[in-house]
């Protein structure tokens, strides 16, 4: 079942109750965070009921504000700090019909999709107009008023091309924004290659969005993960017990309802998903059509896995080896954090007499010995590295 928070719902007060029930520790910062996302969706339910065709509209017309006045939030600090959860918790509270929320990588796929779309259109003689900017923006604005993008950082030169025009199309249309990133707006896309063509849209994001920065006192994934057994073997019900008392301590217990992960005009399903957590079987990941793709999109958009019922893999299942190898390498150079339950020990997991992927699996072995580890709780998430 979804979280209780509903539309309408006040963050602050969702907040607090997860604080009396022992989930998360109470934290300044993040209580001025609920705060002022609360202030942001009283002044969207403003513009909606100003909005409404209704005889009683003439009586807010005058004191709502309008669309493209209404200044969304750039939230920033460090992996860890509740920036996702509480921005979800907005999202599921704001009052707006049309709303959307995803990772800004798929966001950002979808756009290029979209113009993709227009040029094939342009070239067949269905539509008119050489700039695709101009009607994708306004498809988007069609479908959604208020964005909700996690995760927002920019790495693609062909992203950072367009992002000025489209998001000057977006907010000129009255969108409004509600963002989470590590880093604060001047440090986007830093270092990139042609970075001067990028700057224009930090001016336009200044003029629209307000700036968060999320100081809390910790990252709340180090005390969710301390003392917690991260990789547990043999399988039976004492580690399910182990698992579900893990996994509950990953998410405070909140509801973990199923998710999607968008990958190219796709969806991965995830069967339960909570602050900023994902938990998956071995044979959701490794025995579906899934690839290193699926796997990165998933080490973005989640800080830290539960992977449940390794096997052990023999001869015959070297797709899910090959699988599991790109799953964990994957991970691994994300830094994510992840709970294993298995049939065996690392190095004891692949028994296959035949085939090349037992001197790959050595790696994979080492490497999930390594993100058990203290140093590796305790290391922080890279940024990707600019294009």
């Amino acid at each position: 079942m979804p979280d209780r928070i509903r539309p309408g719902d006040s963050v602050a007060s969702r907040y607090r109750e997860l604080v009396r029930e022992g989930a998360i520790s109470d934290d300044a910062a993040q209580h001025a965070l609920a705060n002022r996302l609360d202030a942001l969706n009283t002044q969207i339910g403003s513009m909606r009921l100003a909005s409404k065709s209704s005889s009683l509209g003439w009586l807010f017309a005058k004191k709502a504000p309008k669309f493209n006045q209404v200044h969304g939030l750039y939230i920033h600090g460090s992996v860890g700090r509740g920036k996702t959860m509480l921005m979800d918790f907005f999202f599921r509270a704001c009052p707006a019909k049309r709303k959307r929320r995803a990772h800004f990588h798929d966001f950002m796929a979808d756009v290029h999709d979209r113009i993709g779309a227009h040029r094939a259109a342009l070239k067949e003689g269905t539509v008119k107009g050489d700039d695709p900017i101009p009607p994708v923006a306004r498809a988007i604005a069609d479908e959604a008023r208020i964005l909700c993008f996690d995760e927002f950082t920019v790495t693609d030169i062909a992203d950072a091309m367009i992002l000025s025009r489209l998001f000057a199309a977006l907010f000129e249309r009255g969108v409004v924004l509600v963002a989470t990133s590590n880093v604060p707006p001047s440090e986007l896309y830093k270092d990139g290659l042609n970075r001067g063509l990028f700057t224009p849209f930090l001016d336009i994001l200044a003029a629209h969005v307000d700036v968060f920065s999320l100081d809390a006192d910790r990252d709340y994934r180090l005390g969710r993960l301390s003392h917690t057994p991260l990789y547990m073997t043999p399988l039976g019900p004492e580690t399910e017990m182990a698992m579900e008392a893990a996994w509950v301590k990953i998410t405070g217990g909140i509801a973990s309802p199923p998710a999607q992960v968008a990958v190219k005009g796709r969806s991965v399903p995830v069967p339960a998903a909570a602050m900023g957590a994902a938990r998956f079987a071995f044979a959701d990941l490794c025995e579906a059509p899934l690839g290193a793709r699926d796997f990165l999109a998933i080490a973005r958009q989640y800080h830290t896995l539960m992977v449940e019922n390794v096997p052990v893999i023999g001869d015959g299942k070297r797709n899910e080896a090959k699988r599991f190898i790109t799953l964990i390498d994957t991970l691994y150079d994300n830094r994510n954090k992840l709970v294993v339950s298995a049939a065996a020990h690392p190095h004891e997991l692949y028994r296959a007499k035949s085939g090349t992927e037992a001197f790959e699996f050595d790696r994979t072995a080492s490497r999930l010995v390594e993100m058990r580890s203290d140093d590796w709780i305790a290391a922080k998430k890279p940024m990707a590295a600019a294009s």
